[in-house]
């Protein structure tokens, strides 16, 4: 069971201070997991809780006033805590310098920094849990979140934090991949994986300085009594969703672009052939992340905005679905006649296809103006956004998780029960959700704490489908672990994978290249690859 590598990044050097002052990308990489995991199970346990509420109309476990606390927490800890930083602060600082032949980042102190500003922002959320829990929602909407007395200043003071982590990650990443790419690797023989993170980095950079605006200037709000968004003091509470959603659209696709890249990463190689359409997927890629500058207003059709405005948006809205579908027709024609393996990180991108594409036709539905009136404010839209961000974003990072888990750790997990897992997360998902769908499209308003009757047979389902996906969690957390000290070794390369990251030691030494490796083919050439290697050539 030793046979890993005597000297990785793991054990050089040592100590915790080594830890703590790290430069070393993947151990920062293993800092986020750490705390961003954390994150996902107290957000994960706002939901159990908000879903044993709505169990049956009137009380349950908890009062009003704390339900609306608890579904503030579970939203702003997922979108802020987990979500944004997931796929780029942890798999993307792991595997980035190593997919584009580089030793670190580019700037490794500016990497560190960015943890620390994230714990900084972690604490100042978790301190307004303390300090009386939010209630105005994730969104934190204007006049209410002026006018209530929870610590609405502590909350959206962490989130202004935590924008910083997330604009240096970005630097970090675009001036990486821009001057650190390996002998030979042009813009089109890079991952798609990389492509992804670069579209993010992007998006990261140029949108979230509006969220951090906004927030700065609702806290202004608060304590000096300056009329910015409050009526009451001459303001202007639509003003403040046109800056919020002017980032949070973006950051739709902070969450789900890099999510996007892992699923290429995943298709191609389990399907062992050359992605179908390369420069159509990477090009779509920066496709998204300009389109998603353009379709905040489809958040406000019922704001009062002009008929016009409401026409371009729903339009926008539309367009944006284009770039989408050209990745999910390249994914299945890239199947198409492949030889699948079906291991738990494929699982996990099939997973990803079926959920991802319910929540993208949904999202087309929610274009449309007419159906907009009637479904805003329902569960229609809680179903659509978690196919979205879980079935897309979440899922991708476990199929991520559990193909880079080998290379991590040098350790592979239990396939039997990884296989378990997917099952119980994938069935438990589309029982939560799914019924939302239906309890959205017969009137059922969202954040509600009580509810008519008639609702009950679909929350309940809706319920106990939250115990089979968090089972399924559960399931998951124990075989990683114990993956950890009981685990066979992996080996270097354990899926036949072609891009650089596999051509190391798994666990990866600290420098990450004995020396820096040249491309010489482009990073899903398998049949090339097989070819060469029939006729005995060295790859």
């Amino acid at each position: 069971m030793n046979n890993l590598p005597s000297s990785s990044y793991l054990n050089r050097p040592q100590g915790i201070k080594s830890w703590l002052l790290t430069l070393d990308h993947k151990r920062i990489g293993l800092l986020y997991l750490f705390s961003v995991m954390t994150a996902f199970a107290l957000g994960g346990v706002f939901a159990m809780l908000i879903l044993l509420e709505l169990l049956s109309p009137g009380r349950e476990i908890i009062d009003a006033d704390t339900y609306h606390q608890f579904f503030t927490l579970h939203g702003a800890i997922m979108i802020f805590l987990f979500i944004i930083p997931s796929i780029p602060a942890i798999l993307g600082n792991f595997v980035l310098p190593l997919m584009i032949g580089a030793r670190d980042v580019a700037f490794p102190r500016l990497n560190l920094a960015s943890w620390y500003v994230y714990i900084l922002g972690s604490l100042f959320a978790l301190y307004s849990i303390i300090a009386g829990a939010v209630d105005t929602g994730w969104t934190f909407y204007t006049p209410y979140s002026v006018e209530t007395t929870t610590s609405v200043i502590s909350m959206t003071l962490g989130a202004f934090i935590l924008g910083f982590s997330s604009i240096f990650t970005g630097l970090n990443f675009i001036v990486t991949i821009h001057k650190l790419r390996a002998p030979g690797m042009s813009w089109f023989k890079m991952p798609l994986f990389v492509w992804g993170l670069y579209a993010t980095a992007i998006i990261q950079v140029l949108a979230t300085p509006v969220l951090g605006i906004t927030l700065l200037l609702l806290i202004i709000e608060r304590v000096a009594g300056i009329g910015i968004f409050d009526p009451a003091m001459g303001g202007d509470p639509v003003l403040y969703q046109h800056f919020f959603w002017f980032y949070s659209h973006p950051a739709v696709y902070i969450m789900i672009l890099p999510g996007m890249g892992i699923i290429s990463e995943l298709i191609s190689v389990f399907s062992h052939k050359k992605i179908f359409g390369y420069k159509a997927i990477a090009f779509s890629s920066l496709g998204i992340a300009f389109v998603s500058f353009l379709v905040w207003g489809h958040h406000m059709f019922v704001s009062g905005q002009s008929e016009l405005a409401a026409m371009i948006f729903s339009f926008l809205t539309f367009f944006v679905g284009i770039p989408s579908g050209i990745k999910v027709f390249n994914w299945v024609t890239t199947m198409y006649k492949g030889s699948i393996s079906l291991e738990a990180p494929m699982l996990y991108a099939l997973s990803f296809l079926f959920l991802f594409t319910i929540g993208g036709l949904t999202g087309i539905f929610l274009g449309a103006l007419s159906v907009d009136v009637h479904l805003h404010d329902t569960y229609f839209i809680v179903a659509h956004f978690h196919y979205v961000m879980m079935g897309g974003t979440v899922m991708a990072f476990l199929g991520g998780l559990h193909y880079w888990w080998p290379k991590i750790w040098g350790r592979m997990y239990s396939e039997k029960w990884a296989r378990v897992a997917v099952a119980l997360i994938f069935v438990g998902f589309n029982v939560t959700f799914f019924s939302q769908f239906i309890l959205g499209s017969q009137g059922m308003p969202r954040r509600y704490y009580n509810y008519l009757d008639q609702y009950q047979p679909l929350h309940a389902f809706s319920t106990f489908g939250s115990w089979i996906l968090g089972l399924g969690f559960i399931v998951m957390a124990i075989y990683l672990i114990h993956s950890l000290f009981k685990g066979r070794p992996g080996g270097a390369n354990p899926w036949g994978a072609l891009t650089f990251e596999w051509t190391t030691s798994s666990p990866p030494p600290h420098e990450n290249f004995a020396e820096i490796p040249r491309v010489e083919h482009g990073p899903y050439d398998f049949d090339r690859v097989t070819a060469k290697s029939t006729l005995g050539e060295t790859i």
